[in-house]
């Protein structure tokens, strides 16, 4: 694991918080919460990612497979 990972992550949280705050004082509740499950789907993708290399190079580690 690669320490710009987590920079990557904390990064999607910084801009999706800013976007939900400005949404919601501008009276775009709706809009806020499609932004924020925007961004909870884009880190899941990429922790998805991360977790199908570590299978895999425990596959090959392992011979499995």
């Amino acid at each position: 694991m690669d320490i710009s990972l987590l920079f990557k992550i904390a990064g999607i949280g910084i801009v999706v918080t800013v976007f939900y705050h400005v949404l919601s004082k501008l009276g775009r509740e709706e809009q806020a919460m499609f932004v924020s499950i925007a961004g909870i789907v884009i880190v899941l993708f990429i922790i998805i990612n991360e977790v199908s290399s570590l299978y895999e190079t425990i596959q090959t580690i392992f011979g499995i497979g």
